[in-house]
């Protein structure tokens, strides 16, 4: 696509996955330009930030442009001393990334939590387009969450702000909530209820409740199941499945009923592959004004416009037209 401003500035963002890292450039208007995308050197540090370096140099030897380059990362970097956070690609932990990034480009590069990416994606032009307040939130493989106000990513004091999965799971109208451990050393997180592979041990725990000796292969073949696989079971009738998908629902309600309570967003945007479940919209638009400190909510819950390419997209509008 040619550039609609050729003296306006390319942006190009990257986005660091544990499986991929993907790289967009667009030009002031948001039109792709060009896209890269390989594998993740993901337990190699110096790897990585080679990788990362690479990227950005194909595009812009493709464009023949020199871009700002911005990047969405797991986890944070630190307030304290710069290096990066809770990230769950661990490799990237304790690390001067943002750092070492800038010197292997040779110039300023903005780094940001890859949920926070995603929310600055869809609050540029995306579902959340037009809304002072958007809280992104990301349903994967993990639960994250970012916060985006005027158009600008709110990141906190503590680097942390919309970090909802690691918040405890409320238990209001469930008394018996299982005991699940996180990788980041607490129980009960709502990433391990609200993430697919929370979703799916869910429906594995209620499968193992009903095993019996000679139905033994048949409870596996459920317990194995991932979340899509749930979804796709419920939609057609199943009423384990069904059971399941409606005990997310109301979790997902309940949670996202705290994150309302405190930041009172105009609009909540869902990402990631559980976002993809069409039933979650009409089934938490129904339970969420139960658990919101209201006399009404009003607050609409919708699925994301720009699907996978949102967190990449949101990294290259790092840098705000003004």
């Amino acid at each position: 696509m040619p550039i609609s401003d050729p003296s306006a500035p390319i942006r190009i963002g990257v986005d660091l996955g544990g499986t991929k890292i993907e790289a967009l450039a667009i030009d002031a208007a948001g039109h792709e330009l060009a896209r890269r995308r390989i594998p993740s050197p993901s337990h190699d540090y110096s790897q990585i930030v080679e990788a990362v370096r690479g990227l950005v140099g194909d595009l812009e030897q493709g464009l023949g442009r020199r871009a700002q380059a911005g990047i969405g990362t797991p986890g944070a970097v630190s307030r304290v001393d710069g290096r990066m956070k809770n990230a769950n690609s661990t490799v990237l932990n304790g690390r001067p990334f943002a750092r070492d990034i800038a010197a292997a480009l040779a110039r300023e590069v903005r780094v940001e939590n890859d949920a926070n990416c995603f929310a600055l994606s869809e609050a540029t032009d995306g579902a959340g387009s037009g809304h002072r307040v958007v809280f992104g939130v990301i349903l994967g493989t993990g639960v994250g969450g970012g916060i985006v106000v005027d158009g600008r990513v709110w990141g906190g004091a503590n680097a942390i702000a919309g970090e909802w999965g690691h918040n405890e799971m409320p238990s209001r109208g469930e008394t018996a909530l299982p005991d699940t451990p996180c990788y980041c050393g607490r129980r009960r997180c709502i990433e391990t209820f609200l993430s697919g592979p929370g979703l799916a041990a869910d429906h594995a725990r209620h499968a193992d409740t009903r095993i019996a000796a000679d139905a033994w292969r048949a409870a596996q073949d459920k317990v194995a199941l991932d979340a899509q696989a749930i979804a796709a079971l419920a939609a057609d009738g199943d009423p384990d499945a069904q059971a399941t998908m409606a005990r997310y629902a109301d979790r997902l309600a309940r949670a996202l009923a705290t994150a309302v309570n405190v930041l009172d967003p105009d609009i909540v945007v869902l990402g990631g592959g559980l976002s993809n479940i069409d039933a979650l919209y009409t089934e938490v638009a129904a339970r969420l004004p139960q658990h919101v400190f209201s006399d009404r909510c009003t607050t609409p819950v919708v699925r994301n416009r720009h699907g996978d390419s949102s967190g990449v997209r949101g990294a290259a509008w790092l840098w705000p037209s003004a």
